[in-house]
């Protein structure tokens, strides 16, 4: 059985081991479980890298993943709002300002 080390892309940082299950909640929250089902939930990540040979998963958390990972998921169900576009755009504009 696979047992996962989970690290942060953002810094390197290992912040899980012991990791069996990884799944997204109804939420698009990523939720991690380990061998005895004791359960961790990373608020806005993506999984962006899984090696089975040096049992390793890379997560990239920011902001926006949430929330982008939810509009994907309702232009896929075709259930997609044009107030749902224009919420995301604003948090794209927001950042786009805060750039230096």
């Amino acid at each position: 059985m696979c047992e996962f080390k989970v690290i942060k892309k953002n810094d390197g940082s290992q912040i899980l081991e012991d990791i069996v299950i990884l799944s997204y909640t109804e939420d698009n929250e990523l939720l991690f479980k380990d061998i005895i089902g004791m359960g961790e939930i990373l608020k806005s990540a993506l999984i962006v890298g899984v090696n089975t040979l040096n049992q390793t998963c890379v997560v990239l958390e920011h902001p926006l993943i949430k929330d982008f990972v939810g509009m994907i998921e309702k232009i896929n169900s075709k259930t997609i709002s044009k107030a749902d576009i224009e919420n995301f755009e604003k948090q794209l504009l927001s950042l786009k300002e805060n750039i230096i």
